[in-house]
């Protein structure tokens, strides 16, 4: 047996040795890539280009994954290359990306998952002060809920495209697991539940079934519900791992979600004067926002065009107009960007038939 345990000791040591080796050619081997990004930003800081493309790292982790030989599962490509990116990235300039906190929320999830780390963190208490941080140049980019797989579109996200000029530039998905957060590891004697509402609605059932007599109090941020929590122990949370550590919890209940498969999208937004829209990558979409004139007819003719030129439509959602006169706005994605000439064909058909037409932007689809 001793020999047995020497030789694997003797195959361990050896396989350690190939592996520091392995970690110290790699290291070499990013260095020397982030230098090319750093001339590669020297050139764009002189053209007065943006420093962050996302149709361009879209393309190279799609490449990656599709030519990935092996074991490394495909799904560890994305998140490892992005995190490669975003230190290279920051080498040219600090990327400031707004989002709704405070820490540990899952707007910030989505924005480390989509940016990386090397990012400069500017927390938000609303989605209105994430749009307003965004255009008026204090972050770069902002980070906001748009969808829910369960609880359906964000309405507040929507109607905030209407009157500001931030466009969408990425989008990113996120599988939201909900954990119930408190001081002490019981759920005996919670008065008060605090979360956002959507993640209230979206752990209806659980907490009708497990907590039936406690108030639900609705908060501005999961977060912001864990940090209540942290407070008072007849309080709980619904809130990420990430604020269980953040706020020094217990977990006492995971995945409440009533979806098992509860996912959020997550709309990348800038200023269009500082980042302009994305060229095509082969795998996009295009949001617009429209209205139509009420008549009869009006929203079949505003589909027309797009079954003429053969333009897939994955997203119909519609808002009051508030104009008091039973008006609406509907939110439309469309598959393709406007560089292919049948989505080119159906936006300006699209244009002279609407009384409100405007373009939220068009970008990669999440690569997850």
């Amino acid at each position: 047996m001793a020999s047995t345990a020497s030789g694997t000791d003797s195959e361990l040591a050896a396989l350690r040795v190939q592996i520091d080796a392995l970690d110290r050619e790699l290291l070499g081997l990013l260095n020397r890539r982030a230098g090319i990004a750093h001339a590669i930003g020297a050139l764009k800081r002189a053209e007065g280009s943006p420093a962050f493309r996302p149709e361009r790292e879209a393309v190279v982790i799609d490449g990656l994954k599709r030519d990935n030989p092996g074991p490394l599962p495909g799904d560890s490509v994305a998140p490892i290359w992005r995190e490669i990116m975003s230190a290279c990235r920051s080498l040219e300039t600090p990327t400031r990306v707004a989002y709704l906190g405070p820490a540990g929320t899952f707007s910030e999830l989505a924005a480390l998952g989509y940016f990386g780390s090397s990012i400069v963190k500017v927390l938000c208490a609303s989605p209105d002060e994430v749009f307003h941080a965004a255009s008026a140049g204090a972050a770069d980019f902002g980070v906001v809920p748009v969808e829910n797989s369960s609880e359906g579109v964000v309405t507040r996200s929507l109607d905030l495209f209407l009157t500001t000029p931030l466009i969408i530039v990425g989008e990113t998905s996120l599988y939201v697991r909900h954990n119930l957060l408190r001081r002490v590891e019981s759920t005996e004697g919670i008065a008060v539940v605090c979360a956002h509402p959507q993640a209230l609605a979206q752990c209806h059932a659980w907490l009708s079934h497990h907590l039936p007599d406690a108030e639900r109090r609705p908060v501005a941020s999961n977060s912001e519900g864990a940090r209540l929590a942290s407070l008072d122990e007849r309080l709980a949370g619904i809130a990420s791992e990430r604020a269980a550590s953040e706020f020094g919890l217990h977990i006492v209940a995971q995945g409440i979600q009533d979806d098992a498969h509860n996912r959020t999208r997550f709309a990348i937004v800038a200023h269009p004067g500082e980042h302009p829209q994305p060229r095509a990558s082969g795998h996009d979409c295009t949001s617009l926002v429209v209205s139509v004139p009420n008549r009869p007819g009006a929203v079949h003719d505003m589909l027309v065009p797009l079954k003429r030129h053969g333009v897939s439509m994955t997203r119909f959602e519609s808002r009051p107009a508030r104009s008091g006169q039973w008006e609406y706005y509907f939110y439309v994605d469309l598959q393709g960007h406007p560089e292919q000439p049948e989505v080119a064909s159906a936006l300006q058909e699209l244009r002279e038939v609407c009384a409100f037409f405007k373009l939220l932007g068009t970008y990669p689809v999440d690569s997850h």
